[in-house]
Order: structure tokens, then C-alpha cells, then sequence
């Protein structure tokens, strides 16, 4: 396996919109790297295809990737994460990361009393990776996952703090709750946006864990210990490429990254 070029973009890719707020994370903890992002905006949602299928969207993505020579995988999507991240670290010629493997990490790690919740959608609470991953670094810990598919359509609307938003998360959040966690998993790109009002509905004796900072921690460190920091001190080049629609993509997208996004690039399989 030929090293990696310091310089090249770290490659980031999701089923659509969520994901920037991994990027977001990455260009606040690594100002000076280069990032490449991928949302598969004509496809989404991902959560409603077969394993077989979802293995073969995200192996496209990670080849167009890769055809752009990015040093860095980096798997934002929580769906992806849980179906088909051991087949893309095992054809992968560069390091990759998940969301998922990244928040039960910080997860396992601040837990005092092992109690945990996991908030996530449909797709990715069924496929307990969260629970696996947690348990795989901790078998004591006690993990309770609930799943809150209204979350997503409230964060697209732009509802992080409307009356509806936190009497929603009040609901979803009720029988988490009553299992006296201390920890609570952010388990979907979108719900970062949300996370000041998912705070002061969870109260201050329990921490959020925000696996979009969770991930960009992890990468940060990764690139140290394999001599993969982009030397460079010039402004980074950001690049964002879609499947459908970039003018809805850069519309919401600038939500979640809280800036601009200059420009977006329409790719057509």
C-alpha cells in the first residue's frame, strides 16, 4: 500500500445533507486541511434499501473518491456506517473512519455510570451497531437505544428550536430516561443542530455526545500519528459534489455548515 499524499483531501461522504456537519466539525478541528464531500442527494434515503444495495452505492462513492486521490475515508453517514464499513476498510488502499465506531468510542470513554442512550434513526437503531460497538469496548455498559425519525424533517425545516422540535424530543426521549443514563448518543449527522435543545430537554447531568466532533477528534489524531497533516498553511480548498439538485443541497447545506459553500458540483453516474 502506497503512502497516502499529506496534502490531499480528506474525503468525506454521506447519503446527503447530514453529513456536513462532519465536515463543519473537521474544518473547525483542522483548519488547514483539504476536504473533499460527497452527499448522494438523488438516492437518499439510504435506510430504506437492502444491505446488498446500500454496499454497492457506497462503493461507487468511495471509487470516485479515491479516483480523486483522498488520503483520508471518512464514512458521515450512520447507514452506511453500520452496513458497509468493514467491506470499504477492506478494499481500501487510505484509512477510514465512521461516525458510528467514532461516537461509541467517546461514548464507552465518559460514561461514569455505563448507563447509555442512543438516539438515531429507524435504520440505524435496528441494526444495533451502536449498542455492538459500545459493548465490543465495554461489556458492562448498559445501552438503550431509541429511534426518532421525526428528528430529520424538523432539521431540514430549519425547526432546531420551534415548540414542536422540543416537545418531540421530550416524547422520544421519555423512555430513555427513565433508565438513568449519563451519556446520550447523537447517533445521525442531522441531529447536531439540534443538540442545544436536546441538552436543556436531557438536563445538565447528562452528556451529549456529538459523534460529528467525535469523528473530527479521531481524524485529527490519525493524521498526526501517521505523518498525514497537510503541511500546508495556505487556505484549504473545499469541495462539495451531489447527485441531484445542488441548489436545495446548498440551500440547506449552508445551515449545517454555518457558512458558505461556494461552489457545488453536479455529478451524474
Amino acid at each position: 500500500m502506497s503512502t497516502p499524499d499529506p496534502s490531499s483531501a480528506i474525503g468525506v461522504f454521506d447519503s446527503g445533507i447530514g453529513g456536513l456537519t462532519v465536515v463543519r466539525a473537521l474544518m473547525d478541528r483542522l483548519p488547514f486541511e483539504n476536504i473533499t464531500y460527497f452527499g448522494d442527494t438523488a438516492r437518499v434515503p439510504y435506510g430504506v434499501k437492502s444491505v446488498a444495495t446500500i454496499e454497492h452505492f457506497t462503493q461507487q462513492i468511495v471509487d470516485f473518491l479515491l479516483q480523486r486521490q483522498v488520503k483520508l475515508l471518512i464514512i458521515a453517514c450512520n447507514t452506511m456506517a453500520a452496513v458497509a464499513a468493514d467491506a470499504v476498510r477492506a478494499s481500501a488502499p487510505v484509512p477510514v473512519l465512521d461516525v458510528i465506531e467514532a461516537g461509541a468510542a467517546n461514548a464507552a470513554a465518559i460514561t461514569r455510570s455505563g448507563g447509555i442512550g442512543v438516539i438515531g434513526t429507524p435504520t440505524t437503531i435496528n441494526s444495533n451497531a451502536y449498542a455492538r460497538a459500545i459493548h465490543q469496548l465495554n461489556q458492562d455498559c448498559r445501552v438503550y437505544s431509541q429511534a426518532c425519525p421525526l428528528f430529520v424533517p424538523l432539521v431540514e425545516e430549519g425547526w432546531l428550536d420551534h415548540t414542536v422540535t422540543r416537545l418531540t424530543a421530550q416524547e422520544y426521549l421519555k423512555p430513555v430516561f427513565v433508565e438513568h443514563i449519563d451519556t446520550l448518543v447523537l447517533g445521525c449527522t442531522h441531529y447536531p443542530l439540534l443538540k442545544p435543545l436536546l441538552q436543556d430537554v436531557a438536563g445538565s447531568r447528562i452528556q451529549l455526545v456529538d459523534s460529528a466532533i467525535s469523528i473530527a477528534d479521531r481524524a485529527a489524531e490519525l493524521l498526526q500519528r501517521q505523518g498525514l497533516a497537510n503541511p500546508s498553511r495556505e487556505r484549504p480548498q473545499y469541495r462539495y459534489h451531489v447527485t441531484d439538485v445542488p441548489v436545495r443541497f446548498q440551500t440547506i447545506g449552508e445551515r449545517f455548515l454555518g457558512r458558505s459553500l461556494g461552489q457545488v458540483e453536479l455529478v451524474q453516474w
